[in-house]
């Protein structure tokens, strides 16, 4: 949808739903829907920024009389905001001391071996950097390395011989980028976007804890890196056995960065120790054991979560004196970080925010779910798959952050009027976001690999059709199997929590 197209439909759309209410008994429901999707047009066309969009709700809700200005504008900031932006500043510490470098080195290079493992390297070291920082980030630092290799392989080979190697390492980095960033809460923005909303829309549910999605979402993440790894290299771009990799660029590029420097050293101790703070807070339930999370040993454990954690951590680097002072830097993390946060993104999940919980406090999501009770008749797995394949799909040429604020509350109300539990439908759907492998648009690092030049629109989406229908498959079953122990999940049973999307908030 062309921008100039989208902007106009979405202003049409909006007076024609003023004009012509969903809802006549429900005014606020009604506007709502103007609103709703006059925001889904602009996001889904890209008619003006996306933040610019996001920021709607707070002059639109209290002008059409949906929710007052003064409850409109903290929905904007919150627990989850703080966690995204705890951990980022994290990983810009760890970009600006060049330790996320030093650990991408020393993966591949561990890996080693031939053409096949350098890939399954780069695969792995995307993966584990974009469970922690972001994405777009790692793609950024790895395909420059990756470059370096492929013209080592091509001055030795010719361009033809190693183009099947080339086109395997450079979506090898940016899938292992993608599938990496699912097994965590902080490695995507769609990830951390579904906590907020399914609190806002469940406020009396148990809070999504981090320990928790990793556990189901690490297995997804390992198996969709060696299924992607062995399409890659055994099956759509099979090296030539006479074809072989030599390892000297990356020993060269770790001897460049040297001794491991104090900074880099107390940083991955920072790090380290989030990690395993996130992991470890809140009780876990493997299915065959149950281990205790360690806010038990605070006299109230419920008043601390994976915000408070993530910002408590990264403020230590603020206090920790550098030694290196080349850099003009007194403290490893300085006030030069505050710049490089990802605002729009936080204004982004701001707007998210704000539709789920008008949807929620109108009764507008319950009207919409009442639309679909007819699909409560299908088996549950038939529905994940569904849903899954839908916002896969969608992705592919939408904003994945974007789709998933949408999409996440209209589901939370479909579960409940077909007598399903929500997680079943927002968790496979929260996922699948993040799993289009088709198009150099669908994702930041598959754009970034395409403008690398080093491959074609059909090459990529050759495998990457295959590859959305196996994550597909993966998500669905993982989640229909170790989310519903995880997470306590009965597919069938709507717990008490999840009748408050029925009854709405006072406004």
């Amino acid at each position: 949808m062309g921008q100039k197209i989208g902007f106009w439909l979405g202003i049409a759309a909006f007076f024609l739903l003023i004009l012509f209410p969903v809802d006549a008994t429900n005014q606020p429901a009604s506007r709502l829907a103007a609103v709703a999707t006059l925001m889904a047009i602009w996001w889904v066309s890209g008619a003006i920024p996306l933040f610019a969009t996001a920021l709607l709700p707070l002059f639109l809700y209290p002008l059409l009389g949906i929710l007052e200005a003064r409850a409109t504008a903290p929905i904007y900031f919150n627990s989850t905001i703080v966690l995204y932006i705890g951990g980022f500043m994290i990983a810009l510490t760890m970009q600006k001391w060049n330790l996320h470098k030093r650990i991408a080195l020393s993966i591949i290079h561990a890996v080693g071996g031939g053409p096949a493992r350098i890939v399954l390297g780069f695969m792995i070291a995307a993966g584990f950097l974009s469970m922690w920082i972001s994405n777009t980030a790692t793609a950024v630092m790895m395909v420059p390395i990756g470059l370096a290799i492929v013209l080592k392989i091509e001055d030795s080979f010719g361009i033809e011989r190693s183009h099947a190697f080339t086109v395997s390492l450079m979506l090898g980095i940016a899938y292992g980028c993608s599938v990496g960033g699912l097994s965590t809460l902080v490695g995507t923005p769609p990830n951390l976007s579904f906590v907020r909303i399914f609190e806002i829309l469940f406020p009396e549910a148990p809070p999504i804890a981090f320990g928790q999605w990793m556990v189901m979402a690490l297995p997804i993440g390992v198996l969709m890196t060696v299924l992607v790894w062995f399409l890659l290299t055994k099956v759509f771009y099979r090296t030539p056995e006479d074809v072989t990799v030599d390892h000297d660029v990356i020993v060269e590029e770790k001897l460049e960065l040297g001794p491991m420097s104090y900074e880099e050293r107390w940083i991955a101790l920072v790090f380290a120790t989030t990690a395993l703070l996130w992991v470890f807070r809140a009780d876990l339930n493997l299915g065959f054991l149950s281990i205790p999370g360690w806010s038990r040993l605070l006299q109230s454990p419920g008043m601390i979560d994976d915000g408070a954690v993530a910002i408590g951590m990264a403020s230590l680097l603020f206090l920790i004196p550098t030694k290196d002072r080349s850099t003009g830097a007194t403290r490893i993390m300085g006030p030069d970080v505050v710049p490089q946060l990802p605002w729009d993104i936080v204004l982004l999940f701001g707007g998210g925010f704000a539709l789920a919980a008008g949807l929620q406090r109108t009764g507008l999501a319950l009207l919409i779910g009442e639309q679909f009770e007819l699909v409560g008749s299908l088996p549950t797995f038939v529905m994940i798959v569904l849903v899954c394949l839908g916002i896969t799909f969608l992705t592919e040429l939408t904003s994945n952050l974007a789709t998933t604020e949408m999409i996440l509350p209209i589901l939370a109300a479909v579960a409940v009027a077909t007598e399903t539990h929500p997680l079943i439908l927002m968790i496979p759907a929260t996922l699948s976001a993040s799993c289009a492998f088709m198009m150099p648009v669908a994702t930041p690092p598959n754009a970034i690999v395409f403008g690398s030049g080093r491959l074609t629109v059909g090459e990529m989406a050759r495998i990457g059709i295959f590859l959305n229908l196996v994550g597909v498959l993966v998500i669905s079953a993982i989640v229909f199997t170790v989310g519903t122990v995880v997470f306590d999940i009965d597919p069938s049973v709507v717990p008490e929590w999840a009748r408050t999307i029925a009854e709405g908030v006072e406004g």
